[in-house]
């Protein structure tokens, strides 16, 4: 499902609140896609775009200038780097069922003009004032522009996952569960029997000495959401396998009677849908090259 520009404030409140006021950039996001508020789903929250200069997620714009705006009502304190989003009091109480009123929408053409208006002379100053400037382009802060990089990486990551064929997917998601402490078992570590099968197995050692039997599926979809009666058939198969829990890779999402079904009974599987397999590879540095810079901190440019 592709996305369509629009504005994705009272989302971001709603998820706030019921995030107990406050959330990292990406655990917001995830709220919003996992939980459909104000009608935004998964697919439209991490929908991608081939741009120009790569790959991009159309919806960035309207989160980081919706959070920008949501400063400008009093709603959410101005953002920090490195620090969590997090409502202000009005924000919490406040009642968003007409929002934005009138006089909010006056609050935000203020903020932005002054906002406008104190970049452009510095970039006037640095000689390098644009001659046009859309409101859209002046919302980057550090933060954004750190978050936005970091999304657009990881969404550039799982189209390449999904142009892998069935076995190097199955392949990578092997080599990124034994990175995360599980023990491929080289004799039943891929496992196939028609629809019956598994994509791995392996065994799991906790700090208690204790080892768990581990069962690995894997799915690379390319549309739709992994659905009830997958876990259900995999949950089956693990039996047939005696292992304690299973780990189901997807690059898309899961349903939310899908997770539901994961943990029933007593062999429960973890769920890993394509954003937190990104965030893995991440962490892993899985067949990545990390790539340092810096952005100058509002300090530089604050005024007296």
């Amino acid at each position: 499902m592709s996305y369509k520009r629009r504005s994705v404030e009272k989302a971001i409140v709603l998820a706030l609140r019921d995030l107990g006021g406050s959330a990292s950039r990406k655990d917001l996001r995830k709220a919003i896609a996992d939980r459909g508020y104000d009608g935004l789903s998964y697919d439209q929250v991490f929908a991608t775009k081939q741009g120009k200069s790569g790959t991009y997620s159309p919806f960035m714009f309207d989160f980081n200038f919706g959070i920008r705006n949501l400063v400008s009502v009093g709603y959410v304190e101005k953002p920090k780097r490195g620090e969590d989003i997090a409502l202000t009091a009005l924000g919490e109480k406040d009642d968003i069922s007409h929002y934005p009123t009138k006089k909010q929408e006056e609050m935000k053409a203020a903020y932005w003009n002054k906002e406008n208006k104190e970049r452009y002379e510095r970039n006037k100053a640095q000689q390098k004032a644009p001659k046009d400037v859309l409101p859209e382009i002046m919302t980057s802060d550090p933060s954004d522009e750190e978050d936005t990089s970091n999304m657009n990486w990881k969404s550039q990551l799982l189209i390449q996952l999904k142009k892998f064929d069935s076995g190097k997917f199955e392949s990578f998601s092997r080599l990124l569960i034994a990175k995360m402490g599980v023990s491929i078992d080289k004799h039943r570590g891929i496992v196939r029997s028609g629809d019956h099968g598994i994509d791995g197995f392996g065994y799991f050692t906790s700090d208690e000495f204790r080892t768990s039997r581990v069962a690995i599926q894997c799915k690379r979809y390319t549309t739709g959401a992994v659905s009830e009666p997958e876990i259900d058939k995999f949950k089956g198969v693990m039996d047939s396998f005696n292992a304690e829990y299973g780990i189901f890779v997807t690059t898309s999402h899961f349903t939310d009677r899908a997770k539901i079904k994961a943990t029933q009974g007593n062999n429960t599987v973890t769920l890993i849908d394509g954003q937190g397999l990104a965030d893995l590879v991440e962490k892993y540095k899985l067949h990545i090259t990390p790539v340092v810079t810096y952005a100058l901190d509002d300090y530089y440019f604050e005024t007296e």
